[in-house]
């Protein structure tokens, strides 16, 4: 456990690899921790549609080879590693895995992805793996030439039922909604409509799911009527939105009610050096190129932090001598004209103090955690403490007496 990454990012789908490029791009450290093979739930997506540059036909296993093998081209390291634990206190971030290994960084990107959702019908975990599935790329060639039924009407229900008409005999979409009314987009609903072998049941819920040791048959609602109908059906599809792997979270970072990670648009978690990116946050929309996005934003965020950090340490808090820590901003006329002061008073005590100017448009995360309202200010800093405080203009008078005084505590 001696060895201190950069960053470590937890989970290795989309999000996590484009963190990878970005963050290995940087010259950082990087490694993903990964349970299985990368590529998390698009792995498992036999068509990508929308992704841009990618036409019709694109596979989804093939799109994240193809990332995973970018990120390690760039120097990320891959490792299949669940994650189980983490204390993100401190400066530096301690990760555990299931295997009862350790890992520390100064920078955590969280990308745990999501699962799907499961809707505790009768029947559903009894049959998981003997007819019912959550993954059409996974299961539907045990499906060839036979009947199976589709629970869910959005983008996702949709576009793999229709990969599902490739191998079954039909497809049968149970839909909620009246007839017509679908919950996905245009493109993929005309296709649906038009495709032979799917077969639509509207204005009602799967009630049941039945068999014996395989699903052989199911019970419909009708919601209008309440009339219980039998379909025999040799499988079950549920495509019925996603779940955040994020339980080992709770209490680590700030989460929403339904359990997805809030961040700022900088990918910020409520803890600092802690980035989140994909399925596993709070957003609008979750798709592979929405989740390579907050990955590369993530990266991107966590380089400045980084630099950010290590040089306000090496140049103030392990500093030998008192510092002047000036916060200002170009587009402040008073905080150029305190600069100048501040440069005088500098030059004035020579070796025995240090001028240190922040630019807090660039630089914010360092005048947000010192409370830093006004600009321009003045922040006294002796052996890495934060002793005196001026806001406003800068005079002399003001500041020479507080910084002599500290220089005769040397």
């Amino acid at each position: 456990m001696s060895e201190v990454y950069d960053i470590i990012i937890v989970g290795g789908g989309p999000a996590g690899l484009a963190a990878g490029i970005y963050g290995s791009r940087s010259r950082l450290k990087t490694v993903i921790l990964q349970k299985g093979t990368p590529g998390g739930q698009a792995a498992t997506t036999e068509e990508l549609e929308n992704y841009p540059g990618f036409p019709r036909g694109t596979k989804g296993p093939e799109l994240m080879k193809a990332m995973a093998d970018h990120a390690e081209s760039f120097g990320t390291e891959i490792l299949n590693e669940e994650v189980v634990d983490l204390d993100l206190d401190g400066e530096i971030k301690l990760v555990k895995t299931k295997s009862g290994k350790e890992f520390q960084s100064k920078i955590v990107i969280l990308a745990p992805g999501a699962s799907p959702r499961t809707l505790n019908i009768k029947g559903e975990q009894e049959f998981r793996g003997k007819g019912v599935s959550y993954c059409a790329t996974c299961d539907a060639d045990f499906f060839e030439d036979l009947d199976v039924v589709v629970v869910g009407n959005g983008d996702a229900a949709i576009e793999e039922a229709i990969y599902l008409t490739k191998f079954a005999e039909t497809v049968t979409i149970i839909v909620i909604h009246d007839e017509g009314i679908l919950d996905c987009n245009k493109v993929s609903a005309e296709r649906a409509f038009a495709n032979p072998k799917i077969k639509w049941v509207w204005n009602s819920v799967l009630e049941e799911i039945q068999g014996d040791g395989i699903v052989e048959r199911v019970l419909i609602k009708n919601i209008k009527t309440g009339e219980i109908s039998e379909l025999e059906t040799n499988g079950v599809f549920f495509f019925v939105g996603t779940v955040p792997n994020t339980e080992f979270l709770k209490g680590k970072v700030k989460l929403n009610e339904r359990g997805y990670i809030i961040t700022n648009d900088k990918m910020e978690t409520s803890v600092p050096g802690v980035y989140a990116a994909g399925d596993a946050r709070d957003k609008y929309l979750r798709q592979v190129i929405t989740a390579a996005s907050d990955g590369a934003i993530a990266a991107f965020a966590a380089e400045k932090y980084l630099a950010e950090e290590e040089t306000f340490k090496e140049q103030v808090l392990k500093a030998e001598k008192p510092v002047m820590v000036a916060f200002w901003a170009p587009q402040v006329e008073e905080s150029i004209a305190a600069i100048a002061e501040l440069e005088k008073i500098a030059d004035k005590l020579g070796e025995s103090v240090k001028l240190v100017k922040v630019d807090t448009y660039r630089n914010q995360r360092v005048a947000s955690r010192y409370g830093i309202k006004e600009i321009p200010s003045l922040l006294l800093f002796n052996k890495g403490e934060a002793v005196a405080r001026i806001a406003g203009s800068m005079s002399e008078e003001a500041i020479l007496p507080q910084l002599n005084a500290l220089i005769k505590s040397e």
